[in-house]
């Protein structure tokens, strides 16, 4: 009994010393390749010096101003140079022009991606569909975004808003006549004015992004919809904007990060008079008029983490976005 036994597990297995992952051939199985570790970092050393390149021109200038945002550091007092805990942090928190700064910041921010997520969202709608000229179009569309920030602030303040030779006081002119009023854009409507400047050059980033969402619908479920009778703003409200809402978040998290940090316009058009000076014009002042050093790092750092904290939920809607096209 326990011969035969044996035997039979000598036939399922094979000879006694041979590999039990052998198969009836007679053939091993090769072991898995194993590349060494030197192999895996010669393919890293080159990518060293760009590493090291990032981390020289990024993250070390951050940790000096965490640093100093715990000094108290004032150019104007020198002898009085030492460690000042929280005081700076607390101080940015209390601050009159600080909370000003910060109320400013929202209130461009959110009208600012609002106006250019709409206007986006229906330049996309147009550019969806199929006409002659369709590629010069929207390459006419995109280039707002691609004019330098300073160049396109400048632009506004003078070729558009200037009272004296502004387009928009000519074309005033040109409709209303000799007599009609010549407002000073800029000096009567600070916020609105920079408002408009910054839609113009944002619009077309959100326009490319929710572009790409209605590309990527898809389009035998839209056309069985119409054949079902389904009408166009029907389409559009339980079909279309379902599907956009990743895309309609991941544009108004991205450009909410960029709007926040906008100095160019701010500095420009206004030079934050007038009750126009945001978070980042803030900073600059704190900086550069009052020498505070301590107390404008300290104001940084605040923006930084305000600014991360939204950068993590736009990495994690476009992560999503990515996840689902991929299956």
């Amino acid at each position: 009994m326990s011969s035969s036994t044996s035997t039979s597990r000598v036939g399922r297995l094979g000879k006694p010393g041979t590999n039990p992952e052998q198969g009836r051939s007679g053939a091993v199985a090769p072991p898995p390749s194993r590349q060494p570790r030197s192999s895996s970092w010669q393919r890293r050393i080159p990518l060293l010096p760009a590493l090291i390149f990032v981390i020289v021109m990024t993250q070390l200038p951050f940790l000096g101003t965490i640093v100093i945002s715990f000094m108290n550091w004032n150019a104007y007092y020198p002898d009085e140079r030492g460690f000042a805990g929280f005081s700076n942090f607390a101080r940015v928190f209390t601050d009159v022009n600080a909370r000003s700064a910060v109320f400013v910041t929202i209130v461009i921010t959110v009208a600012t991606v609002l106006v250019s997520l709409l206007l986006g969202l229906a330049i996309a709608l147009l550019l969806d569909r199929k006409f002659r000229g369709q590629g010069i179009v929207r390459t006419m569309m995109i280039a707002p975004f691609l004019v330098v920030p300073v160049a396109a602030a400048l632009l506004w303040k003078h070729a558009l808003y200037n009272p004296e030779y502004g387009l928009f006081n000519g074309l005033l002119t040109l409709v209303l006549g000799e007599d009609a009023p010549q407002p000073d854009w800029v000096g009567t409507m600070p916020l609105p004015a920079l408002v408009a400047a910054l839609v113009w050059q944002w619009t077309p980033f959100m326009m490319l992004i929710l572009l790409a969402g209605l590309q990527s619908r898809p389009l035998d479920v839209v056309e069985a919809a119409r054949i079902d009778g389904a009408s166009e703003f029907r389409i559009f409200t339980s079909m279309t904007l379902p599907h956009l809402r990743q895309y309609i978040e991941l544009s108004t998290l991205l450009g909410t990060i960029y709007v926040v940090q906008n100095f160019d316009h701010v500095f420009t058009i206004t030079a934050g008079a007038t009750g126009t000076a945001n978070l980042p014009y803030f900073i600059y002042q704190t900086f550069y008029t009052a020498q505070d050093y301590g107390r404008a790092s300290a104001a940084g750092v605040v923006t930084v983490v305000g600014t991360l904290v939204i950068a993590m939920f736009a990495l994690r809607t476009a992560f999503a976005i990515f996840k689902e096209e991929g299956r």
